[in-house]
C-alpha cells in the first residue's frame, strides 16, 4: 500500500492552489486567547473534503477514470468525491446511510453522482461499498485509508503555513477516521496535533491510546456529529499520527452545540456539528490554545431547522 507523505502534501498543495483560493484564516478571541480558525466550511462544496477529493481522482490513469469511482460517506467526503469527479468527467457512485442529512444527500445528487443508500444502523457500508467495486471494477476512494487523500486534506496545513507565514504552533482537527489529522501531521511536522471526536465515537483516540486499531461498540452513544461516525480508523492513518499526535479529545453534543453558536456569532459562520467539534473542545477548555494555535472549521453542511434550533439554544 502507497504510503502519504509530505511531498505528497505538498504537491496536492499546489494542484488545489491552481483551482481553489485558499479558505480564510480568522482571528479568533478564546479565554483571552488571540488564536485562529480556519473557515474550511467556505469551500464550494461546503467542507475540506473537496481536496483529498480531488487529489485522489485527479491522480487516477486513464483506465481508472473510465471504470468511475466508488466513496462512502455520510455526506461531505461523498460532496468533495463528487464535485471531483463532475470536474474530471468520471462516473462517481456514493453509498452514503439513509438517514444521512437530506441536505447532504440532495447536494450529492446536484453534483451528478448516483447514491446507493444502506441502513445506518444495520448495514456495512463497507461491504455494500465492495459488491460495487467487484462488481463495476470502480476504484475505491476511502475517507481516510488512502493516501492520496490524506496528502489532499493536509494540504490545508501547508496553506495555513503560508497564510500564518510560520509554522502553526499547533492544530486543532475534527475527527472522524483521521485523515485531516494525518495530512495536517505531515503537512506541519513541527506543529503539535490534536484530534477531537464526538463523545462514544472517539476511536482514534482509542486508538492511539492502544497502539493498535479499536473499532466502536455494539451500542455506541448517540451524536449529532453524522460527520464523524466511522466505526474505526484505519493502519495508514495510525502510522502518520501514532508518533505525532497529542492524546485524543472527546466533546459532548453541548459543548459543540455551543461551538455553533460560537462561531456564528463571533465568525458569522454557519457550521455544522462535526465541523465545530476542534472549536468545541477549544471553548471548553480541552485543549491549550496560543497566538500560533489554529482551529479547523471543517464542515458547513446542517440544514436550516437544526441549525435554527441550535441558536435558539
Amino acid at each position: 500500500m502507497r504510503k502519504p507523505t509530505r511531498e505528497g502534501v505538498l504537491a496536492a498543495a499546489a494542484s488545489i492552489a491552481e483551482l481553489l483560493p485558499p479558505t480564510p484564516l480568522l482571528p479568533v478571541e478564546i479565554g483571552g486567547v488571540r488564536c485562529h480558525v480556519k473557515a474550511e466550511s467556505l469551500q464550494p462544496i461546503g467542507a475540506f473534503k473537496i481536496r483529498g477529493g480531488w487529489w485522489r481522482l485527479s491522480n487516477l490513469d486513464d483506465a481508472e477514470k473510465a471504470r468511475g469511482v466508488v466513496a462512502v460517506s455520510s455526506g461531505n467526503h461523498a460532496q468533495g468525491v463528487a464535485w471531483a469527479a463532475r470536474r474530471l468527467g468520471i462516473a462517481a457512485t456514493i453509498v452514503m446511510p439513509r438517514n444521512a442529512p437530506q441536505v447532504k444527500l440532495d447536494a450529492t445528487r446536484a453534483l451528478g453522482a448516483d447514491i446507493v443508500l444502506y441502513e445506518r444502523p444495520g448495514q456495512d457500508r463497507d461491504e455494500v461499498a465492495a459488491g460495487i467495486v467487484a462488481e463495476t471494477g470502480a476504484t475505491l476512494v476511502h475517507a481516510f485509508a488512502d493516501a492520496w487523500v490524506i496528502e489532499g486534506q493536509g494540504s490545508a496545513g501547508a496553506e495555513i503555513a503560508a497564510q500564518l507565514g510560520r509554522t502553526p504552533s499547533r492544530l486543532v482537527a475534527c475527527c472522524g477516521g483521521g485523515g485531516l489529522s494525518a495530512g495536517l501531521a505531515l503537512a506541519c511536522p513541527d506543529s503539535a496535533v490534536y484530534v477531537v471526536e464526538p463523545h462514544g465515537w472517539d476511536m482514534v483516540g482509542q486508538a492511539l491510546e492502544a497502539g493498535k486499531v479499536v473499532r466502536v461498540g455494539a451500542n455506541p452513544l448517540s451524536t449529532i456529529c453524522d460527520a464523524l461516525q466511522p466505526d474505526a480508523s484505519a493502519p495508514i492513518v495510525l502510522s502518520v499520527l501514532q508518533s505525532r499526535a497529542e492524546p485524543g479529545v472527546a466533546v459532548t453534543d453541548d459543548e459543540v452545540r455551543a461551538a455553533q453558536r460560537f462561531a456564528f456569532a463571533q465568525l458569522n459562520l454557519v457550521v455544522e456539528p462535526g465541523g465545530a467539534a476542534a472549536l468545541a473542545a477549544a471553548l471548553a477548555g480541552k485543549v491549550p490554545v496560543d497566538a500560533d494555535t489554529v482551529i479547523m472549521v471543517t464542515g458547513g453542511n446542517t440544514d436550516a431547522a437544526s441549525f435554527a434550533e441550535t441558536l435558539r439554544g
